[in-house]
């Protein structure tokens, strides 16, 4: 019996040695939980990261274990197990060092670097939000008002037609839009907001969806203010800016909520003033739950109105009949609004499963003036239109995430389902006189158009080899009732389409990962194209390939590149400024991308991303298939201080090289080399800015079209280059004080 109790004793005082899960939460020194926290287990090489709520959940875990804990701008802690009790764990914030990243511990190293370009390079405003993705270059052509032209990996993507782009989960791209598919208008952002850009180029995500061909950018707004400020800039162009930052529960445990305000005005450059005019609203709670969950409620509203002075013919400037910044047609202009309500749910289920999902409603209105043409249609009244439109979105997405250990491979599995529906009212395309005439009606009608997706992707580690299998299911259906017609009619047309995803990722070394990523992408349609032509290809598909891999050669510098390939398949194009549908064929784009971060100091930092890119189309003759606009090569980045002795700031340049008009390449949009500077210097709770764009003064063309037009004095039209002039030197000035 003796021999039999202290068996028994001693299996039990084994079994409280024996290890378990540690559980337990990260937060910061305001109380604020820190995703991304790498935890690892040096007795046994288990390791986890933190969750979006700050939780660690870390299995094989003992009495007397050691701890250490690690994220890029915090410092590294180290701790013994006393307890498998939960546990609370403050990691102070400091400066970023990239000799203190070990790329396998990231869980996203990707998203590290944007966290990195974001700290030493502050978003400060809108036209910079998209700039901060490496490789994509924006221009704007409409007065500040209209949504920026974006290019990506050797696309022209207009307005957004192949860059899936959400905030918060809500989708920004606008489908069957009265300007153009995909429409994407980004100044409901206020720029200070912005807590973590994450993106990734080719179409290798099973959670991301229509546009997803070139890329995807998932913005997230910040769940909390460290402190409230208020910011007042002026500068040249009669350019105001006013905005504020209101921390509404300040120190209140396990609650955030703020207020963010931004009033914009500016005439900008030219010599009919834009008269534009930005207002943009916005507030946040976050609510955690003792049991850890998140419940985040947002709601914002944008307005805004400008003029502006249109594209202009080159011929017209070099003639001298008017200056890089003077108009043929100034009554060109436009007016959009849009509000948003958000809510977000964040569930921990148990130790191997977590839940997400959100619902979302917008509001959107807008109405575009334009004249690309002048009098090339209606030689007495000119060509002037108005796109208009009034639209309700309403949409959910949930996604769940799993993870399990089978035997010694770690299993993760990542699913869910979304919904989106669009009620687009009075979608109108018509020709106006001074936009107050209405003289013809092209288009107009009333779009319903409901998309219905289902999505899962999974993960198997096998120890430095990680595979990704993904699949998604998409369902499309489109309605349309033209009110042009005398007999009530709706149009419909459903359509589905599936998109696999394969993804390798492998740790050579500590400092050396390497992937191959494959998939297929799709971007939608507009609806009166899917309708008006009944064709197989509505949902034309992207077959993309990525060999590339991010390596540390050295402890202070980052290098990333990839050599990439892209298919995309036929397609019908319609064009909002005509009404009209044209068919363009099977393109075919492959090319290099190469980006580096280089530390010189604790304040001192170096960035240069850069693609070169073959696009073609496919079944047209050699010297006859160039794509117009589509970049050859880009170059972005610069210099950056951060913090020294109360110095802020950074020389930032881009470049854009030459590249064909059109598809003979006989007439060419000039590149561009653009440097910007900025200083700020702090003192105690004020800040005082200084920035300048366009430093040394260049002469450049930020959009340029090769475009057939007539002067009201010509006899014959002339197809030549079309282009918005780029900001000349524009310098202002800017003083905020923190409370």
């Amino acid at each position: 019996m003796k021999k039999q109790f202290l068996a028994f004793l001693l299996s039990f005082l084994s079994l409280g040695l024996m290890a378990q899960t540690l559980k337990g939460k990260v937060i910061n020194e305001i109380s604020q939980p820190i995703e991304g926290v790498y935890v690892f287990n040096l007795n046994s090489e288990k390791h986890a990261h933190t969750t979006e709520n700050g939780q660690i959940i870390l299995a094989e875990t003992k009495i007397g274990d050691s701890i250490k804990l690690g994220l890029l701008g915090y410092k590294s802690k180290t701790l013994k197990v006393e307890s498998l009790d939960k546990i609370t764990i403050v990691l102070q914030e400091k400066t970023f060092q990239l000799e203190e990243m070990v790329l396998t511990e990231e869980l996203n190293t990707v998203s590290t670097i944007s966290r990195l370009d974001l700290s030493i390079n502050p978003v400060n405003s809108s036209q910079e939000i998209l700039q901060r993705v490496p490789g994509l270059f924006i221009g704007q052509h409409a007065g500040g008002g209209k949504a920026e032209q974006l290019f990506l990996r050797g696309f022209d993507v207009d307005h957004g037609t192949d860059v899936s782009i959400t905030v918060d989960g809500m989708p920004v791209n606008m489908v069957s839009h009265a300007h153009g598919q995909g429409y994407s208008d980004l100044h409901f952002i206020i720029p200070e907001t912005i807590n973590k850009i994450d993106f990734g180029k080719g179409s290798y995500y099973a959670g991301k969806g229509d546009f997803n061909t070139a890329g995807y950018v998932d913005f997230s707004t910040k769940d909390y203010l460290k402190e409230s400020s208020v910011t007042f800039s002026l500068g040249d162009f009669n350019t105001l800016r006013t905005i504020g930052l209101f921390d509404l529960l300040k120190n209140v445990k396990n609650k955030n909520a703020y207020l963010a305000v931004e009033y914009l005005e500016s005439d900008g450059p030219f010599e009919s003033p834009q008269n534009f005019t930005r207002l943009n609203l916005m507030g946040k709670y976050v609510l955690f739950t003792p049991e850890d969950d998140k419940i985040t409620l947002s709601a914002s509203h944008f307005t805004s109105r400008w003029d502006a002075s249109g594209q202009i013919p080159l011929r017209e400037v070099d003639n001298g009949n008017i200056t890089r910044f003077g108009a043929i047609d100034d009554t060109e202009g436009g007016f959009t609004e849009r509000s948003n309500f958000n809510i977000a749910y964040n569930k921990y289920i148990n130790d191997n499963t977590r839940f997400n999902a959100n619902v979302f409603y917008s509001r959107y209105a807008f109405e575009l003036y334009s004249n690309f043409t002048f009098f090339l249609e209606d030689p007495v009244n000119g060509d002037q239109i108005r796109q208009k439109e009034d639209r309700s979105i309403l949409g959910l997405n949930t996604d769940i995430q799993y993870t399990k250990f089978l035997g010694d491979t770690e299993f993760n599995l990542n699913g869910g389902l979304s919904f989106r529906h669009d009620i687009i009212n009075d979608i109108e395309l018509s020709r106006t006189l001074n936009r107050t005439t209405t003289l013809e009606n092209i288009q107009l009608g009333d779009i319903n158009q409901t998309n219905v997706s289902a999505f899962v992707n999974t993960s198997f580690e096998f120890g430095k080899l990680r595979v990704d299998p993904g699949v998604r299911l998409d369902y499309f259906k489109f309605l349309y009732n033209d009110q042009l017609q005398t007999n009530y009619e709706t149009q419909s047309q459903t359509k589905s389409i599936l998109s696999p995803k394969l993804n390798f990722y492998f740790d050579a070394d500590d400092n050396l990962q390497l992937y191959l990523k494959t998939g297929t992408g799709f971007h939608s349609n507009d609806a009166r194209v899917v309708l008006a032509n009944e064709a197989d290809d509505i949902l034309p598909r992207s077959y993309n390939a990525d060999l590339g891999g991010v390596w540390k050669p050295t402890p202070d510098l980052v290098v990333k590149s990839a050599l990439w390939y892209l298919f995309l398949e036929q397609e019908f194009v319609y064009v909002g400024d005509a009404g009209v549908v044209e068919p363009s064929g099977e393109t075919e784009r492959y090319g290099l991308d190469f980006g580096l971060r280089y530390q010189f100091s604790d304040w001192f930092f170096l960035d240069a991303d850069a693609t070169l890119t073959e696009a073609r189309s496919v079944n047209e003759p050699e010297g006859n298939d160039y794509i117009p606009l589509a970049p050859d090569f880009t170059l972005a980045g610069g210099l950056s201080v951060n913090n020294y002795k109360g110095f802020s700031g950074g020389l930032r340049f881009r470049y854009l090289d030459d590249r064909p008009a059109n598809e003979d390449n006989n007439i060419v949009a000039e590149g561009y080399f653009v440097t910007d500077f900025n200083v700020n210097y702090q003192l105690k709770d004020l800040t005082f800015g200084i920035s300048i764009n366009n430093l040394f003064d260049v002469d450049w063309n930020e959009t340029q079209f090769a475009t057939e037009s007539r002067l009201q004095n010509e006899a014959q039209s002339v197809e030549e280059i079309h282009f918005t002039p780029g900001t000349p030197f524009f310098i202002k000035g800017m003083v905020s004080y923190r409370f």
